[in-house]
Parts: C-alpha cells; sequence; structure tokens
C-alpha cells in the first residue's frame, strides 16, 4: 500500500483550522481581528459545512484556516480539505471531545487515500497533526486497513485473482501471527468445500479457500465470512456489457473482511477471531457449471442452479456452514451479493439481515453514529418457499423477480442454524462517483460500524 499516513504527532510550524459551525460562526467571528472580519465578510465565508476560506497573514503566506461544519460534525465534516488546501501541516485549533477529534482525524486522513498503483499520483497533499484527544492508534489503524480493502477492491481481475486474492491474505495473517490454512483447486473436493470448487473450477487460475483463525482461549467467538468473487462475468448465464464491467469488485465482501480483522487484531480486542474466505472467479468454459445443474453442498444437501449469476450465495453457503459448526457467540458475513439491495437502498447504505433484534437496533445506531449508514431488511419467512425446487433440496435462484436481496438472504440462512447471532451484510463495496472522503472506486463499506459494535461488545 502507497498512502502514507497523513496524521502527525508533532505540532510545531502547523497552521491553524478554525472549526467553527454556522450557529457559531457570528460568536468565534467577534474575536477575530479588523482584518479577518473584513477578509472572510469579502470572500462571503459564513462557516457553511464544507466551505473553507484560507486566511493571510501580513506577509501573505497563510495564517489560519476557516472551516465550516455542520453542528453535529461527522467523520466527514473536514474530509473535503487535504485535497483543497495547499500541501502543508495543519493543526485544528477548535475545542474538541475525544470523540470529535478521533472522527475528524480519521476522515481527513481517508481522504488522502489515492489508487496509485498504476498511475503515479504527483500532487502533495496536506498533513494534520493529531488533535488532543485523538485515538492516533485506531485512526492509523482503520486507515490502514481501509485503504487496503480498497487496494485490493481498486486492483484489477489480471492481476487480483483468487490466487492473489488469497496471498494477500495469508501473507497479512502470517505477519499478524494467526493459524492458515489455503485449500485450492482440486484439493477442495477433498476436503468438502464443493460448492466453492464448482463455482471457481471454470477459471484458468483454481479457486481458493483461505481459513484463518487467532486462538484465545475462553474469549467469546467471532467469526468473520467474505464473498471473494475476483471477477464475475455471470457464468453461462452471462452478464450483459454494463453489468460486467465493475465485477472487479465481486470481491468487495471479502475485502471488507480483511479489513476489519485487521483493525480487530492491531487494537486488541479479546475474542477468538475466525474469517473464512471463498475466492474464485466465476467464469466460462467447457467444464463451467451450468444452469439446472445440482450440486452438493458442505452441508449435504443438494443445490440446483437456477442461475450461474448467481453464484456468491454458492460459495458463502459453504463457508457459512463450516463457520456455524463451531457455533461462534456472533458470525458476520460480508458481500457483494444482489443488485436487489442496491435497488432497494441505493448504492450509499448496505443492506442487512439478521434474526436478533437486539443486535439490529444496536447495530443501526452505531452505524450511524459512525457516518457508515446501514439499513436492516426483513428475513421474511414466507418467501422462503421460492427456493424450493422439484429436483434438489433447494434452488440458488427463484423464478420471481422481487424481493431478490431477501431470497438470497433466506438462501443463506438455511447453512445457519446453530450460531445465536448472525449478520449477513450486502453492500456495494463501490463510490460509482467521488465526495470527501470517499473517491470514486472501491470502497470498505461497515467496517467502521462493526468495528464499533464489537469493541462496544468486546472490548472490555
Amino acid at each position: 500500500m502507497s498512502n502514507a499516513f497523513p496524521i502527525i504527532e508533532s505540532k510545531s510550524k502547523s497552521i491553524p483550522l478554525y472549526v467553527v459551525s454556522a450557529k457559531g460562526f457570528g460568536g468565534w467571528v467577534k474575536s477575530q481581528s479588523t482584518a479577518t472580519k473584513n477578509w472572510l465578510d469579502a470572500n462571503g465565508f459564513k462557516a457553511d459545512a464544507g466551505s473553507h476560506c484560507l486566511i493571510p497573514g501580513k506577509d501573505g503566506a497563510i495564517a489560519g484556516v476557516a472551516c465550516g461544519i455542520a453542528e453535529a460534525p461527522d467523520l466527514w465534516a473536514i474530509a473535503q480539505l487535504p485535497m483543497a488546501l495547499p500541501a502543508n501541516t495543519y493543526h485544528i485549533d477548535s475545542k474538541l471531545s475525544a470523540s470529535e477529534a478521533t472522527q475528524l482525524a480519521l476522515g481527513w486522513a481517508l481522504a488522502t487515500y489515492r489508487f496509485s498503483k498504476y498511475k503515479k499520483q504527483s500532487k502533495a497533499l496536506a498533513q494534520l497533526v493529531a488533535p488532543k484527544g485523538c485515538d492516533i492508534a485506531y485512526v492509523k489503524s482503520m486507515f490502514t486497513s481501509i485503504c487496503w480493502a480498497r487496494d485490493l477492491i481498486n486492483t484489477p481481475a489480471n492481476d487480483m485473482h483468487p490466487a492473489a486474492l488469497a496471498g494477500e491474505a495469508a501473507s497479512w495473517a502470517k505477519s499478524a501471527k494467526a493459524k492458515v490454512t489455503v485449500i485450492k483447486g482440486d484439493a477442495l473436493l477433498k476436503a468438502n468445500w464443493p460448492m466453492v470448487y464448482t463455482v471457481g473450477k471454470a477459471a484458468e487460475i483454481p479457486p481458493h479457500l483461505v481459513d484463518i483463525s487467532f486462538p484465545h482461549k475462553g474469549a467469546p467467538k467471532v467469526t468473520l465470512v467474505g464473498k471473494g468473487v475476483c471477477f464475475d462475468s455471470g457464468g453461462l448465464d452471462i452478464k450483459p456489457t454494463a453489468g460486467m464491467k465493475l465485477m472487479k469488485k465481486d470481491m468487495g465482501g471479502a475485502a471488507c473482511v480483511l479489513a476489519l480483522a485487521r483493525v480487530i487484531v492491531e487494537m486488541k480486542l479479546k475474542v477468538q477471531l475466525r474469517v473464512i474466505l471463498p475466492i474464485v472467479e466465476n467464469a466460462i468454459a467447457g467444464n463451467a457449471m451450468r444452469p439446472l445443474d445440482i450440486v452438493p453442498t458442505r452441508k449435504g444437501i443438494t443445490v440446483e442452479i437456477g442461475n450461474t449469476d448467481a453464484e456468491g450465495r454458492l460459495i458463502l453457503c459453504d463457508a457459512l456452514f463450516e463457520a456455524d459448526s463451531e457455533k461462534p457467540d456472533l458470525l458476520i458475513d460480508c458481500a457483494t451479493l444482489t443488485g436487489a439491495a442496491r435497488s432497494a437502498l441505493g448504492t450509499e447504505i448496505p443492506a442487512f439481515f439478521t434474526g436478533d433484534d437486539a443486535l439490529a437496533n444496536e447495530l443501526s445506531s452505531i452505524a450511524m453514529g459512525n457516518a457508515d449508514p446501514m439499513w436492516r431488511l426483513p428475513l421474511w419467512k414466507n418467501y422462503r418457499k421460492q427456493l424450493d425446487t422439484a429436483n434438489a433440496d433447494l434452488s440458488n435462484d427463484p423464478d420471481s423477480a422481487f424481493g431478490g436481496a431477501i431470497t438470497a438472504a433466506l438462501y443463506l440462512q438455511e447453512f445457519v442454524s446453530k450460531t445465536p447471532s448472525w449478520l449477513h451484510i450486502d453492500m456495494m463495496a463501490w463510490n460509482p462517483s467521488s465526495r470527501p472522503g470517499r473517491p470514486q472506486g472501491g470502497e470498505a463499506m461497515a467496517v467502521r460500524a462493526l468495528f464499533a459494535l464489537l469493541k462496544k461488545r468486546y472490548g472490555h
């Protein structure tokens, strides 16, 4: 990863940022010099959220920057500044709570992300002095992990193929002193991962299964499962051009799970962490799975392939069944699973499903508080019958064109029976356009919210 951490801990020779809301602007501006008041007035600065104004000193150099924020600043309140300000070092000259200091620093850091693996980025970026009260260890870990996930998603499939993604996961896990198992190709059949093998067998680079564990005797068990489809052509039910273009991002669930796992480990949460990543390319060849093929699962039940483009739930079902076998306290899967979830909620808000109402309420509140929104959709039992088929135990693709995110979640639920709390997240993992702190391209969605949830539950 080429993104340098832009938060420093020295305050010498830095330019002050005056962070003020429109409501507090009147009181703040009264304390400024006549020259500054006149300058702000001449530039029409009223501290509207997202606005800023460079304040010159007597020598013509920048003496300070007035920054407008909302009354209740969130993570992205000053995230437009690193790209907008001249390259220099700045410090926040405003009173902040520890939480605000941490959030503003993280938003600033994430705003400096650039994907430069294939194209050099020459523009120097502004640095921020860590504000007082900022949890610098958390900011650095979250920044590094999210940038890693963004890099993984942004890397094209010719370089981020199943072996490469499995290698990234295994390399990190080994460096973090985890136990790592990697199974690939025909060995998946011998190890009883039939769905992972079936989906990935047509690709030139074989499918992989990565299983990472961090033992912590007596601690609660948390298991993360991530969909790792490095490219999805749709298989024989091939996608149209527009639908296929972004399919390098179809491993976004695995990338987000890796980012979350990295923060959990670096922040030393007291959990027994396990990470399971089924990694494939859904390609087309003579041995590709066909519509109405019937394939066994790790659970032992059979699935009829109603659509080869509904491959994510196929690889996830094997992984979820294995995860469920240990009955973890909390099981979370992340996947770029359905277009139906995007139709319902758009690209910015992942859908989540759980049968645990307390978990749902807790996550909804935490997600909004961390500017990492998610929205609950129902595991509507009346739709379960749509998964029935005459010739197998389940179909992976109901004939109905409605409620696709729900029926996909219901399919996955068939493989989770022992775990008391299961959470399924259906995400975009991509920013179609740029916003402050969130450049166009791969995005690590739900990572901040999920870490905050886990820290609240297991951080003490």
